[in-house]
């Protein structure tokens, strides 16, 4: 019985770890953006919560359409993005200060 509370324990601490590292703060650069098709291409550094560990210049879905408005090309940012079985998408943007 001991071993599997200890066991359940390790699972949950484990899962506590994937869910704080999937709301990385990514910081990067707005290079293009398609409203059309509701995607947003960023140049950005290692992503390691996306299993990214060198910069990159990538096109993100946006989880909400009106994230790109908020935003231009050019722009710095900061963004957090997740991966599911569709691919990558941006949960959150903001501007860089």
């Amino acid at each position: 019985m001991m071993r599997l509370i200890q066991a359940a324990g390790a699972v949950l601490a484990a899962a506590l770890l994937v869910t704080a590292a999937a709301a990385e703060d990514i910081k990067g650069e707005v290079k293009k953006i398609d409203e059309s098709a509701g995607k947003i291409t960023l140049k950005h550094g290692p992503a390691k919560s996306l299993g990214m560990d060198e910069d990159m210049t990538m096109v993100y879905r946006v989880k909400d359409p009106a994230m790109l408005k908020q935003v231009k090309v050019g722009d710095k940012v900061t963004f957090e993005a997740e991966k599911s079985d569709t691919g990558f998408a941006v949960t959150k943007i903001q501007k860089g200060k």
